[in-house]
């Protein structure tokens, strides 16, 4: 049975509680902590996995604390990376959560960020149905190695969630990788940003041009919009009653339109399916569904 391959990073998600981001010389209490596991390629693997959907977690695991917690986290969902262990740190991202549910990100990248040529070559191909990637991977000094190897095999539908390093990435290699004609996966802030447009139907329009597949949007309380070339088309928001925090809800949103894809959903019925998910999503702490909680959500 074919797999979703998905490309990232598994890192400690430091979430820290705050009534507000702090200002240069404050000095503020924070009103909680927990340590969770997360990083992008982790919470849409999860989500993935959540769905039932067989698939690989093509991650590093560094060493130190951080990457102890996170191998530690791995035995207890019975998982196994692929990729051998790397002696250098495995880094964490300090998540400042204000009381609106908002998240600040503050990162420390280790090597769980950077994917070597020789681990990629040890992947089946004939074992992958589709691919995952990021973009704070293809930012990174070993993003290209990911392109090349998306390259030698231009049959693998790819979904690219850049988030807001879209701005960073060289545009040489985003250009490359536009023309693996990926499902591009971006909020609303993203796309407007990269295009310098308010205009978010206008800018779809011309990701599309740039790519020839679908172009996904979520629009946060106004639900998810995309484009594919015929025509536009819009899946409500789910209701929330109490947001916890945003930790993931992008991530859980991009996994649950791969799963469902690969299920046989039509896109409408993945979108408005993934829009459930990422509302149970922000009404928890962190990234994560138990697989309680998503069953009740997909009931």
């Amino acid at each position: 049975m074919k797999k979703i391959l998905v490309i990232g990073s598994m890192v400690v998600d430091m979430i820290i509680n705050v009534d507000h981001l702090p200002t240069t010389k404050a000095d503020i209490h924070i009103s909680s902590q927990t340590a969770s596991m997360g990083g992008c390629a982790y919470n849409v693997s999860d989500t993935i996995r959540n769905y039932g959907t067989p698939n690989i977690l093509f991650s590093p695991v560094g060493s130190g604390i951080y990457g102890d917690f996170v191998r530690s986290g791995l035995r207890k969902k019975g998982l196994i990376s692929p990729i051998p262990p790397v002696d250098m740190d495995n880094g964490c991202c300090y998540c400042f959560v204000e009381e609106s549910g908002e998240r600040t990100f503050v990162s420390y990248h280790g090597a769980e960020y950077l994917i070597q040529s020789e681990w990629l070559e040890e992947i089946d191909v004939e074992e992958v149905h589709s691919v995952y990637i990021c973009g704070l991977e293809i930012e990174e000094t070993t993003g290209e190695n990911i392109v090349k190897w998306l390259e030698k095999h231009p049959h693998l539908p790819v979904f690219f969630a850049p988030g807001p390093r879209i701005m960073r990435i060289d545009d040489a290699l985003l250009q490359r990788i536009y023309g693996l004609n990926p499902i591009m996966h971006l909020n609303d802030d993203e796309i407007k940003e990269y295009f310098a447009s308010d205009d978010v139907k206008t800018s779809m329009e011309k990701m599309y041009d740039m790519t020839g597949n679908t172009v996904i949007v979520t629009l946060g309380g106004d639900g998810a919009v995309w484009f594919d070339g015929t025509g536009h088309f819009h899946a409500d928001a789910v209701k929330v009653d109490n947001v916890a925090d945003t930790i993931g809800a992008g991530d859980s949103h991009i996994g649950a339109v791969m799963a469902e894809l690969y299920n046989g959903s039509t896109m409408q019925q993945a979108i408005e399916n993934a829009n459930k998910v990422a509302a149970a999503v922000v009404q928890v702490k962190g990234a994560l569904l138990t697989q309680e909680e998503f069953d009740a959500v997909m009931a």
